[in-house]
Formats: structure tokens, sequence, C-alpha cells
């Protein structure tokens, strides 16, 4: 009886991915970051992507050193330069001008609030896992990470920076999407661990002989 009370508890308790009421835009900030993550500003997120896929290119198929591809883009910049001023000036044409802000300043000081925000989140987070009060997820993150350490022995640096940049572009808005579906899955196989964990603990490690308990002295 006591063990049907527990595993009704524990599929009473399905879990979220993200134990949240707020939309995924909120949780990523609600700025102009979030809306190119999520790919509700298109254009934008979408020049971001060819960008970064030029990058990796560049330097992956391409075998470009930074500092020879870095002297390469400001040399094809400085002759596009003075071609388009000595022609401005023979055609009386209107010379080059650069724009005093490239990049609009909100851009980055909504990427520094995320940035802040989500370090300030993922230390308590930490600290909360690593001391073992929910042990199934936190074998479930170990787990994680040596598998996470595993693929990374097979790609280098700038290959493994692509990949999270494509995560990153890729699985805000497909949650966004099938949040139901995802938090579904994700809740059926956080109860099959905690009902593992229960079996565990009841079978192995509720039979470990422990010692008396030391009470402390009082003066």
């Amino acid at each position: 009886m006591a063990t049907s009370d527990s595993d009704n508890e524990v599929i009473g308790t399905r879990a979220k991915l993200f134990a949240h009421e707020k939309p995924i835009h909120e949780l990523l900030g609600g700025g102009k970051v979030a809306d190119m993550l999520l790919w509700r500003n298109r254009n934008g997120s979408a020049a971001l992507l060819v960008a970064m896929t030029v990058i990796w290119l560049l330097f992956e198929i391409f075998e470009y050193n930074f500092v020879t591809l870095l002297c390469h883009i400001s040399i094809t910049t400085m002759l596009v330069l003075f071609i388009w001023s000595t022609a401005a000036d023979i055609l009386k044409w209107k010379g080059p001008q650069i724009p005093d802000i490239i990049l609009q300043e909100s851009f980055f000081h909504d990427l520094a609030s995320i940035l802040h925000r989500r370090f300030n989140q993922l230390l308590p987070m930490l600290l909360h896992i690593s001391c073992g009060i929910d042990l199934p997820f936190f074998l479930l993150i170990i787990v994680s990470l040596y598998i996470l350490s595993v693929i990374g022995s097979y790609f280098d640096f700038v290959n493994l920076l692509y990949i999270g940049f494509l995560c990153m572009q890729t699985l805000p808005i497909v949650y966004e999407r099938y949040e139901e579906e995802i938090n579904n899955r994700v809740g059926d196989i956080i109860i099959i661990l905690r009902k593992s964990y229960r079996t565990f603990n009841k079978n192995y490690l509720n039979k470990i002989p422990r010692g008396p308990v030391k009470q402390k002295k009082t003066r």
C-alpha cells in the first residue's frame, strides 16, 4: 500500500524541463536577443546564422588562421573603401561614410543582462544539484556531463562552438513550438528515474548498516 502511494506521488508530480510559468521569450530576456534566438526577427537570425556559418567554413574547411583572416578582411575592407572613395571623387558621388554605431547599443545591454541573470541563477542551481538533494537529477547531470566530455573529445573547440551556436539557434524555437510534448516526454523520463531510484534505495541503500548516531553532549 505504501509502495502504491509513493508511486502515485511520483506520477502526480510530473516535472517540466523548465519549472516556470513565464513564456520562453521572457525567460530569454524578452528583448532583441530573445527575438533573435526565437526567430521572431527572421532577417537578423538568418544573417547571424549565415555569418557564423561562413566563419566556421573559413576556420574549419579552408583552415584559415585567425590572425591571417583578420588581416585579409582588413586589407579587403581598406581596398574597397579606397576604390569607393577614389571613384566618388572622380564621378562626384557621395563618399563612403562609416556609421557611428553599426550595431545598436541595446543589443549588447540585452545580451549582458541575460548572461548576468543566467549566471546568478546557475550558481545556486549547481550548489543545489551538487549537494545531492535530488539524487536522480544529480546522477542525470553527471551522466550528461560525461557524455558531453566524450563528444567533446571528437571535436575541436571551433566545432564545439559552432554546434553550441546551432543549438542556441534551434532548441529555443523548437521548445517554444512543442513545449507541451517535450514536457510530457521529460516528465515521463523523470518519473521512471525517480521510481528506479526509490526501488534501488529500498532494496539496497536502506539495507546498508549504519552506526548509531552520536548525540551531542549538552553542558
